[in-house]
């Protein structure tokens, strides 16, 4: 049955996953448009309802997903909308008429392990969802295993955030933890914690790095502080030749990890 009133009340439920706290007490995450949407049915995760607005979907290979969710045998709802009504849930101009409503994914820091990746990241507290989007394409792209958010980050599953992963949320491991934890962590498994300070006296260039390692980066306006420095076990500087004294967050984080996948390979 075609739903075409914006007050259904699964309509009004997905429309309320724009708000972090309705986000994070449902454990759900809304995905829109043909990649993101499409990416989740491949990848198979946890779909709990696949939204279609049958006037606005054209691409075959969205038709081909939908199509494969219903031949899978999965628990997924799927739900037929009018184009008004796909537009009152879509946080894009011209819709594509696909989205879905996901189950979060999320694991403790106790059960996460380096292994053949490159490495992990943490972050402490980044507030800007874009940035957290970024890195997690980012990381993806260099072979990382994860990310992990300490303390009060923003929400990976913020639709922002979802947008600039271009769906590296469904591949990268995703932690929450506090930074005292991380430091646990880290002891007991031996890893090793590299930090980036523009006070740092070693240039990342010239740095030593020994793998297995996690990336600490700080907040976008604060960077690390010096208890969080201190608990490094290597602080490395980024050279600024220009008058600006900083980069950007998610930038100097793809900085790094491609310097540590360049040393990896040597």
């Amino acid at each position: 049955m075609l739903i075409t009133s914006r007050a259904n009340p699964a309509i009004k439920t997905i429309r309320s996953l724009r708000d972090r706290k309705e986000r994070d007490r449902a454990g759900l995450f809304f995905v829109e448009g043909i990649r993101l949407a499409v990416e989740a049915v491949q990848v198979g995760a946890d779909i709990e309802t696949l939204i279609i607005a049958p006037d606005l979907l054209k691409s075959r290979v969205a038709l081909d997903a939908v199509e494969s969710l219903r031949q899978g045998g999965r628990d997924a709802t799927l739900l037929e909308v009018s184009p008004e009504v796909f537009e009152s849930i879509s946080h894009k101009e011209g819709p594509q008429g696909i989205g879905a409503v996901v189950r979060q994914k999320w694991e403790s820091l106790t059960d996460a392990r380096i292994g053949d990746e490159l490495c992990w990241v943490a972050l402490h507290e980044p507030q800007d969802p874009g940035n957290v989007g970024t890195i997690l394409r980012t990381a993806d792209a260099a072979g990382c295993g994860g990310v992990i958010l300490l303390d009060h980050s923003a929400d990976p599953y913020d639709p922002a955030a979802l947008r600039a992963s271009m769906g590296a949320i469904f591949s990268q491991r995703l932690v929450r933890a506090r930074f005292e934890d991380l430091l646990i962590w880290k002891l007991e498994n031996d890893y090793r914690l590299i930090g980036t300070s523009d006070r740092a006296s070693v240039d990342y260039r010239s740095a030593r790095y020994h793998f297995p390692l996690i990336l600490l980066m700080g907040s976008e306006r604060e960077g690390l502080s010096a208890d969080q420095q201190n608990g490094c076990d290597m602080m490395v500087s980024l050279p600024m030749k220009g008058r600006s004294d900083s980069l950007n967050l998610a930038v100097a984080t793809g900085v790094m990890l491609y310097e540590f996948l360049a040393r990896k390979g040597d």
